[in-house]
């Protein structure tokens, strides 16, 4: 570091004292060393899978002129190699995070190995869901057992791949329940790891996952009242949102704050969606009884995940005036009574595109009230967007939305230009 090699000049200068300059030494230390730990775990792991797969490859040339037996003693070799492994992990090397996670990750691939190998060898009959079912259910213990955080990334990106097996490339559309036991059975190491290890870079990587799971994951709820998931998506979208907006999440960038990040995305982009009368065309034409409708998985899903959105706003602007409520943290409440209207009548569209103008306007006036450049530029990409969209959907003539496209550019450039100039009075 460059600061490191200035100590010595900044002691004879006066401006640091010894204890001053050995204190910022062992930081500076603390931080190689940190850096060096985080570099060689990821060649641990990534060491763990190339020397799974290489035990594969290996097996696999000569595959062909090995006996049942030998097949067998060999498609159990490296499940006993890892499980060995983990063994002397947990009773020598308890605390080192290197080696815990590399033995979790070589031991989770060959329990995948050893099923797959096995059922080819005595021709067990199954499908991929199946089969992607018990892998996941013998690696799940391997996460609490060894403590494992890339043991747990490993299965929530194996649950999200086996109910996007069952539902959407699979023919029969199986049941997808057993998705929400899985992921429930994983939420205990995530909150662990949440509470002890707050910094942590595979609890980033897990904020990503886990609400890019749930988006995957609960489209497969739907049945025959099809049209309610939306609903139920903005109000997951809704609740995101809100948790990007606690005490843990606030203050962090935006590649540190995934629910924020999915939140918002999510939110506009079912926004746009309804901002078509195609979506309220196709609504206003389906017809339901309420018997019929509460025995839905989308109407129950709807239900508790707008009862849990609206309980954790309540929770968390409990005490604050109305004007620090985010506007996005809102949308999932109005969306609901106006897709109720939708049934009756063609006047949601309007509502919707008004929404999606407001929105842009207050984010835009936000980001000027607080400098944010970040921030007004979103709002004016939403404005931008929706524009474009009415644009597509208009019968103006090109020299006309080439004029008025130049516009919104030139009003990106303002906006940016007298911001910038604020700052520099400001400064």
């Amino acid at each position: 570091m460059s600061v490191q090699r200035d100590i010595p000049e900044l002691l004879k200068a006066g401006i640091i004292t010894p204890d001053t300059a050995e204190k910022i030494r062992q930081y500076y230390k603390s931080k190689d060393g940190s850096s060096s730990n985080r570099l060689f775990l990821a060649f641990g792991i990534l060491g763990a899978l190339l020397i799974g797969l290489g035990i594969i490859l290996i097996i696999a040339h000569n595959w062909d002129e090995l006996s049942t037996n030998t097949k067998t003693f060999f498609s159990f070799l490296p499940l006993v190699i890892a499980q060995i492994i983990c063994a002397f992990v947990l009773v020598r090397k308890p605390t080192n995070k290197v080696w815990k996670e590399s033995a979790t990750t070589f031991l989770i691939f060959a329990i995948g190995a050893c099923n797959s190998l096995i059922s080819q060898i005595y021709h067990i009959s199954g499908d991929l869901s199946s089969f992607l079912l018990i892998w996941l259910l013998l690696s799940l213990p391997l996460i609490y057992i060894m403590k494992s955080s890339m043991g747990a990334l490993l299965y929530v990106m194996g649950i999200t791949y086996y109910v996007m097996e069952l539902r959407y490339f699979s023919y029969l559309n199986s049941d997808s329940h057993y998705y929400w036991l899985l992921l429930l059975a994983v939420l205990p190491q995530y909150f662990i790891l949440f509470k002890k290890q707050p910094k942590s870079n595979f609890l980033i990587i897990e904020n990503w996952l886990i609400p890019l799971s749930l988006t995957i994951a609960l489209a497969t709820v739907t049945s025959d009242s099809g049209s309610l998931i939306f609903i139920a998506y903005f109000s997951l979208f809704g609740l995101l949102y809100i948790i990007g907006n606690n005490s843990f999440f606030i203050d962090k960038s935006l590649r540190n704050n995934p629910y924020k990040v999915i939140g918002s995305i999510g939110t506009l982009i079912l926004l746009f969606m309804a901002s078509f009368q195609g979506f309220w065309t196709d609504l206003n034409g389906e017809k339901y009884s309420f018997g019929n409708l509460i025995t839905t998985g989308e109407f129950w899903a709807s239900l508790v995940i707008s009862a849990g959105a609206l309980l954790y706003l309540y929770k968390q602007q409990k005490g604050r005036s109305f004007r620090e409520l985010p506007p996005f943290s809102i949308i999932f409440l109005l969306f609901i009574p106006i897709f109720i209207l939708g049934y009756f009548s063609q006047i949601p569209v309007i509502l919707i595109n008004l929404i999606i103008l407001v929105l842009s306007i207050l984010t835009i006036t936000e980001g000027a009230r607080r400098g944010n450049l970040g921030i007004l530029n979103f709002g004016l990409s939403i404005i931008t967007v929706w524009i474009i969209i009415r644009f597509i959907n208009s019968d103006l003539s090109f020299i006309i939305r080439g004029l008025l496209l130049m516009v919104i550019g030139l009003g990106f450039f303002i906006a940016n230009y007298l911001m910038l100039k604020r700052r520099k009075k400001n400064d």
